[in-house]
């Protein structure tokens, strides 16, 4: 069996990377299969175990790590976890679907360098840093001091941009949504 593309999408947090990923996976002639990431964070009132993340705790992430059942990890909070476990890769090639990775700005530079030329990687970027401060408090899902945190690493997670093989702005979703998809079309049709 041939080796699907990997398709890595990653932002700053509030950036919209995952509403494009949704978008993104309904358009059904990219043939797209969802890595699920594991964190350590709670679930949020929206979100589904096994369909969003797979929730689990520091403890259980830890010996994960032990196992060397992730592909890449990182910290991305204080003892709040990220990863992607090897599983996922496996399972999506056994469906034979091209991978797409909705995944923290780290996280994404890692998977490039495992996957390189298999992979392409795609920056979403807020148009301004007030307007991406804007949608996290719209959000309503954060404390003043978790969302103080964000703000703060979403300015340092924007000096990485250079780092992805394209960036697209994320002023209007539907039309970044449109530049995404044809960034991947032409990628996966080489």
């Amino acid at each position: 069996m041939k080796r699907k593309k990997i398709i890595v999408i990653a932002a700053p947090s509030g950036s919209g990377k995952t509403s494009i990923v949704k978008k993104l996976l309904k358009l059904y002639h990219l043939n797209l299969g969802f890595s699920i990431s594991s964190t350590t964070r709670s679930k949020r009132k929206n979100e589904t175990d096994g369909i969003d993340y797979y929730f689990t705790s520091n403890n259980d992430f830890k010996q994960k790590i032990n196992n060397s059942e992730f592909i890449e990890w990182q910290e991305v909070y204080k003892d709040v976890f990220y990863g992607t476990l090897n599983s996922e890769i496996n399972r999506i090639n056994d469906n034979n679907q091209n991978i797409i990775f909705d995944i923290d700005v780290k996280g994404g530079i890692n998977i490039k360098k495992k996957f390189n030329d298999n992979c392409i990687s795609i920056f979403i970027k807020p148009p301004s840093l007030n307007e991406l401060n804007e949608r996290l408090k719209k959000r309503n899902t954060e404390s003043y001091e978790s969302l103080k945190l964000r703000i703060e690493k979403s300015s340092k997670e924007l000096l990485y941009e250079k780092k992805y093989d394209f960036t697209v702005i994320n002023a209007d979703l539907d039309t970044a949504t449109q530049e995404v998809e044809k960034i991947i079309t032409k990628f996966i049709k080489n």
